[in-house]
């Protein structure tokens, strides 16, 4: 009976880790040929996804893509970080990377004076206008692309310098409320909106992702070029460096925003009457003067025939 319950238990651990084995071989198979299916289903809609495409997209595009890669790699490093700054301080219009700001500067150099020397063309025009017109397309090629940027600059920082008495009035707000410095920017981000918002959003989240709070605040007085905000950015920096009361800080520069659009107010007022003078010398004398004075000059002129 011993040797008959040996043999038995023998017998079943052997079949034990026959089936084991046999078993973990069936899930291995299974999960390959889950990850066959898997990558077959992915491949063809990867297929049916290139079919879909267009002519331009599966040709033209990826070319247009190199030509871009060795475009950038032709571009030096400190320049395209200056114009990554500069597109950043003019909202990054149109999404633009400097490399496409680049091949639009290049495009307009290159089409501008043909279609200006074209448009002479097709008026007429001898030849010193149609090589006048083309310079003329040639310099505002140039100078266009930095216009546009100085302008987007320039509104983007007044928006700014609009919203600032606004949001620091709500930061102040919520760190008196008893919130983190980064939670009452958090609230402020999503209460406000605007130019102002968008920056201290982005600081956000490069915080989120391992930058410090320094390095992101240093950022936004980077990309606005308002002297207000660079003011009440180096008071935040220097008060986390001292340890001062941030609620204290935010109260005073609230404070002196407030005075200063007070008195950017009265300058304009009395920019005003000056602003006036030109259109009432050059477009309301001369009619009043028209009106006024035509009757007599006429009878003076009929007198003396």
């Amino acid at each position: 009976m011993i040797y008959f319950t040996f043999f038995l238990m023998v017998t079943l651990t052997i079949y034990g880790l026959i089936i084991m084995k046999s078993e973990k071989k069936q899930r291995v198979e299974k999960r390959i040929s889950i990850l066959k299916i898997d990558n077959s289903g992915e491949n063809d809609s990867i297929n049916k996804q290139e079919q879909q495409k267009s002519l331009f997209q599966r040709m033209v595009f990826p070319i247009w893509k190199e030509f871009k890669k060795s475009f950038k790699r032709k571009m030096p490093g400190e320049k395209q970080a200056k114009l990554e700054l500069r597109l950043l301080q003019a909202g990054s219009p149109f999404g633009m990377t400097p490399v496409d700001y680049r091949m639009l500067q290049f495009a307009l150099i290159l089409l501008l004076p043909f279609l200006s020397a074209g448009y002479a063309h097709l008026l007429q025009m001898n030849g010193s206008v149609v090589i006048l017109f083309g310079l003329v397309g040639l310099a505002g090629a140039f100078v266009l692309p930095t216009f546009y940027l100085k302008q987007k600059v320039k509104v983007r920082n007044v928006s700014a310098l609009k919203e600032l008495p606004d949001i620091l009035d709500l930061l102040t707000v919520s760190l008196e409320a008893g919130l983190g410095f980064d939670s009452a920017i958090s609230k402020v981000v999503s209460k406000k909106e605007g130019v102002l918002s968008a920056e201290f959003h982005r600081c956000l989240e490069e915080i989120r992702l391992g930058k410090t709070r320094r390095e992101a605040l240093a950022g936004i007085r980077d990309r606005l070029i308002v002297d207000e905000i660079r003011t009440l950015i180096s008071s935040i920096l220097q008060a986390e460096k001292l340890g001062i009361g941030m609620v204290q800080v935010l109260r005073v520069q609230s404070n002196e925003v407030r005075d200063q659009r007070k008195q950017r107010a009265e300058e304009e007022a009395m920019k005003a009457p000056i602003k006036m003078l030109f259109p009432l010398v050059l477009f309301i004398f001369p009619s009043l003067f028209i009106v006024l004075l035509g009757p007599a000059i006429i009878q003076f002129l009929q007198t003396f025939k």
